[in-house]
């Protein structure tokens, strides 16, 4: 959905949810996105020339041209974007705003946060070559399906487990990129409980007595069920091995010929032997938790991971809506603040999504 398609009432809307005109004034001067206001002399006229270039079709001669044929503001292209470079701290700050605003409430007492990240390639073709992009880390909640935490960086910043702050009692659950046992270690002493999904040698797995544990021995020994559900320690670099819980279920016929066929076609192409126990940990969905078996079935562990696929629906969902893409320039001062814009723009249409839509998101069944 583009900037254009908003009409005045879904624009003021936007404006009430933000807290209203006097709130964006206050916030837009605080931290210097306005200071002298001549040209663009409110928050509320800078915040939609944010959005309607951020994310309307235009570019930035054709947006300021836009902007005086409709009276809202006569302003150049250079200013435009100058202003776009000194709103960055601002969009951060509308957008945590948005985010308090909808706090989800927890499903049978427990928040659900799924942590996942999405790239924007950068602009400009040396770029593309040295594989640069803008990554968006961020965190879906439910029951709500909403997007609940947002940080942008360039590519060194990594994918981590703890790169969102934890809030007391959630579940997290994360796919195989975020097994990082010192990361996991400080989510849980944040007071949240985790579910992450593993592979088989990418952890070093340990027994009660701190002792090896060969995993591929304990997944042959599980064939006859299919299922396992067994504690397990995992050493640390620092600190004490964290004491977990192993759950995994086989995979369905077709479904462990289709993984050990993708393994062997990746150590064909990779040029390496292909090891016995990638083929046995290829039939099975091996993943760890914190959550205490007294409390969480089995099922109940299986039944969480699979929600994991909510928050890459979500993405595609949005960038369709969005269309976030590769922001233009290549410095950081113009290129964040573009993703900002994007981000509080789908903050901000949430709640619209199921009209979007031609059938209402599922509901959450914990």
């Amino acid at each position: 959905m583009r900037h254009e398609s908003l009409g005045n009432r879904d624009w003021d809307s936007i404006v009430e949810r933000l807290g209203g005109a006097d709130d964006l004034e206050r916030s837009a001067r605080q931290s210097k996105a306005l200071v002298r206001g001549r040209v663009i002399r409110t928050a509320v006229v800078l915040l939609r020339m944010i959005l309607a270039y951020c994310v309307g079709v235009r570019g930035l001669r054709s947006t300021s041209a836009w902007a005086t044929a409709i009276g809202l503001v006569d302003i150049s292209n250079v200013g435009l974007l100058y202003r776009l470079r000194q709103s960055g701290a601002w969009l951060s700050l509308l957008i945590g705003e948005a985010l308090a605003s909808d706090a989800p409430a927890a499903a049978k007492g427990r928040l659900i946060r799924i942590v996942d990240g999405t790239a924007v390639a950068k602009a400009g073709r040396a770029a593309k070559r040295r594989v640069e992009v803008w990554r968006v880390h961020s965190a879906f909640d439910l029951p709500a399906e909403r997007f609940g935490a947002f940080e942008v960086t360039d590519e060194k910043g990594g994918e981590r487990l703890d790169r969102i702050a934890a809030v007391p009692g959630e579940i997290r659950i994360a796919d195989r990129a975020f097994l990082q046992p010192d990361r996991m270690a400080a989510v849980l002493d944040a007071g949240a409980d985790l579910l992450i999904r593993a592979g088989w040698r990418n952890a070093r797995w340990l027994d009660e007595e701190d002792k090896p544990v060969d995993l591929c021995a304990l997944l042959r020994k599980g064939e006859a069920t299919g299922l396992i559900d067994t504690p397990i320690r995992i050493g640390r670099k620092t600190g004490k091995p964290l004491s977990l819980r192993l759950v995994a279920v086989r995979k369905s016929d077709v479904a462990a010929e289709g993984a050990r066929r993708k393994a062997k076609l990746a150590a064909r192409r990779g040029k390496h032997q292909l090891s016995e126990g990638t083929l046995i940990a290829a039939e099975w969905v091996i993943l760890v938790t914190s959550l205490p078996a007294s409390g969480f079935t089995t099922a109940d562990v299986l039944g969480l991971y699979r929600l994991r696929w909510r928050i890459e629906l979500a993405f595609k969902r949005l960038k369709s809506l969005i269309g976030l893409e590769a922001p233009p320039g290549i410095d950081e001062r113009s290129a964040k603040p573009w993703i900002l814009a994007h981000l509080l723009m789908i903050l901000l249409l949430e709640p619209l999504v199921d009209g979007f839509e031609d059938s209402p998101r599922l509901a959450f069944a914990a």
